[in-house]
């Protein structure tokens, strides 16, 4: 039983993110025994399950409006989190209570420690029991149908013992290398692992050696394929539209369209629930715009070298918006994330401030001086997330009438967001 006492969450809390320094056991021979014990709650709803390098979380949102537009109960669950781990599991858009978290810590962790017992190596991960907690809170919540985002590639991902309604690829660009493989078409061939029997898959916009990878493994599934580019083309005045700003996600919100459209008839969902469900997008951090006493900041989780192409799309548009130059803090986990990221914002910014989040694999400020170009003419600054936000609405970067964009690694973004948080 929860209850209720902030001491208890703490404490659980703590024990969640014990479990990741251990890291990932990839694979799902560690989730299957976990959901096994647990009476297998991942058959109990219904879901689509949403992988690919970018566009997987605000496609999954996207679906998730598009879902209750059309008067369906839905669960979603994405990663990671921005501030709080509990926006991780979402019933109808309400996360997951502490106490909730607590409850189901306590009837999960003796779980873990008997399947620990018989081997050392099965003790679930952070990311297998917040998969458990969601497919468990699904059930008892009595959601309908739910949408799952893949957590790291897809094949051997914990999610993957779902058999969904649908599968979706969003995209294919190199990025977790380290564990996916390099080349597009190894990448490809890991979020192509999603893909189940006979059932159809959504494939987003993706480089052609990707498409055949993806193609190939559905027709030895036998699972149907639609593309996103053959339904919408090229241009992008073909592409539906949503609330959230950005080209790419006018191709997010296509490719939600089109896996609307493959739930079919027994799903109810109309053309109106579509267009009515991609207007009304909640996806925090994604280009969204916020004040900060007056002034404009912007918000964007650009953390890889695909996000950073879109970013200097969003960039340029800005500059010519604005009519100057925006002042940009960033910061990245990975060189190789770091270099695309500092190199886009370099081409547009007056002034980066440099910033690193508080995570094991966070480049230093060192490191991410080294990366601006020699012809960046502007000033580099080394700040911290409590320098530069001291209260919830002021940004001490900047004059009263430049704009902020804060960008990069997704963890950066949850730092800033809980201190702009701090007012509410």
């Amino acid at each position: 039983m929860a209850t209720g006492d902030p001491a208890d969450h703490a404490a659980v809390t703590e024990y969640l993110f014990g479990l990741k320094p251990a890291g990932s056991k990839h694979g799902i021979d560690r989730m299957g025994p976990l959901a096994a014990a647990l009476g297998h709650p991942e058959q109990a709803v219904p879901c689509v399950h949403v992988a690919g390098t970018n566009g997987k979380g605000s496609v999954a949102a996207m679906l998730d409006a598009i879902l209750h537009a059309a008067g369906w109960r839905t669960g979603l669950y994405t990663s990671p989190h921005l501030v709080k781990l509990e926006e991780r599991v979402q019933v109808e858009r309400e996360t997951l209570t502490e106490d909730e978290v607590v409850a189901y810590v306590r009837e999960l962790r003796p779980i873990a420690e008997k399947l620990a017992a018989v081997a050392a190596d099965d003790r679930p991960s952070f990311f297998e029991f917040m998969t458990a907690m969601a497919f468990l809170q699904f059930q008892r919540k009595a959601c309908d149908i739910s949408v799952l985002e893949v957590g790291l590639g897809g094949r051997l991902d914990a999610t993957n013992i779902v058999t969904p309604e649908v599968s979706v690829i969003t995209s294919i660009s190199l990025d977790h290398c380290e564990f996916l493989g390099e080349g597009i078409e190894n990448i490809a061939g890991e979020k192509a692992g999603i893909i189940k029997p006979g059932r159809p898959v959504v494939m987003g916009r993706v480089p052609p050696e990707a498409a055949t990878v993806i193609r190939r493994v559905a027709r030895t599934r036998g699972a149907p394929l639609m593309s996103v580019g053959e339904t919408f083309g090229e241009e992008l005045a073909g592409y539906p539209e949503t609330n959230l700003e950005g080209d790419y996600q006018r191709w997010n919100a296509a490719t939600a369209t089109l896996v609307a459209r493959t739930l079919g008839p027994a799903w109810r969902i109309t053309d109106a629930a579509i267009t009515d469900g991609l207007r009304h997008v909640d996806w925090p951090g994604r280009w969204q715009r916020v004040r900060l006493g007056g002034r404009l900041a912007i918000l964007d989780a650009s953390h890889n070298p695909e996000g950073a192409k879109v970013l200097d799309s969003n960039l340029a548009r800005l500059v010519a918006e604005a009519d100057r130059a925006p002042i940009v803090i960033a910061g990245a986990l990975g060189a190789a994330r770091a270099q695309a990221l500092i190199a886009t914002i370099c081409r547009h910014a007056g002034e980066v401030h440099l910033v690193v989040p508080h995570q094991p694999r966070a480049c230093s400020h060192v490191e991410l001086e080294a990366l601006v170009p020699p012809t960046y003419r502007g000033r580099i600054v080394r700040a911290t997330v409590e320098e530069l936000f001291p209260a919830p609405d002021r940004c001490t970067a900047g004059g009263a009438d430049d704009v902020i964009v804060v960008t990069g690694s997704i963890y950066l973004l949850g730092e800033v967001m809980a201190r702009l948080a701090a007012a509410k």
